[in-house]
C-alpha cells in the first residue's frame, strides 16, 4: 500500500499517542459544576427531615400517653373490683359475727331461763 499522506514513522507514532491521550481523556472525571442552590436545598431537606422526625416523636409520645392512660384505667378498674370484693367480704364477716353474737345471746338467755325454771 502506498503512503498517500506521505507521513513518516514518527508522525504516525505521534498521532497514535495523541489519539490514545484523547481516548483516555474521555474517561477522566470532568470537573463538576456545582449548583448554587445546592446548599439551600440541602438545608431545606434537613429542615423537612427534622420536622418529620419531630412529627414522629410527637406521634410516639401520644401513643405512649394513650397506652399509659389505658393501663391506669385498667389498674383503677382492678382496684375498684378488689375493693368491692373486700367490702363484700367485710360485710359477710360482720354479718357472721352479728349472727354469732345473737346466737350467743340467745344461748345465754336460754341458760338464764333454764336456771330460773329450775328454781
Amino acid at each position: 500500500m502506498r503512503d498517500l499522506k506521505q507521513t513518516g514513522f514518527n508522525d504516525r507514532i505521534t498521532a497514535q499517542q495523541e489519539a490514545k491521550k484523547a481516548l483516555l481523556a474521555k474517561f477522566k472525571p470532568k470537573p463538576t459544576v456545582t449548583d448554587p442552590e445546592f446548599d439551600r436545598l440541602a438545608e431545606k431537606r434537613a429542615a423537612e427531615k427534622e420536622a418529620l422526625r419531630l412529627q414522629h416523636e410527637a406521634a410516639k409520645a401520644e401513643e405512649r400517653r394513650i397506652k399509659q392512660e389505658r393501663e391506669e384505667a385498667r389498674l383503677a378498674a382492678m382496684r375498684e373490683t378488689e375493693e368491692a370484693k373486700e367490702a363484700e367480704k367485710r360485710a359477710a364477716r360482720k354479718e357472721r359475727k352479728q349472727l354469732t353474737k345473737e346466737e350467743q345471746k340467745a344461748a345465754r338467755d336460754a341458760r338464764y331461763a333454764a336456771r330460773k325454771a329450775r328454781r
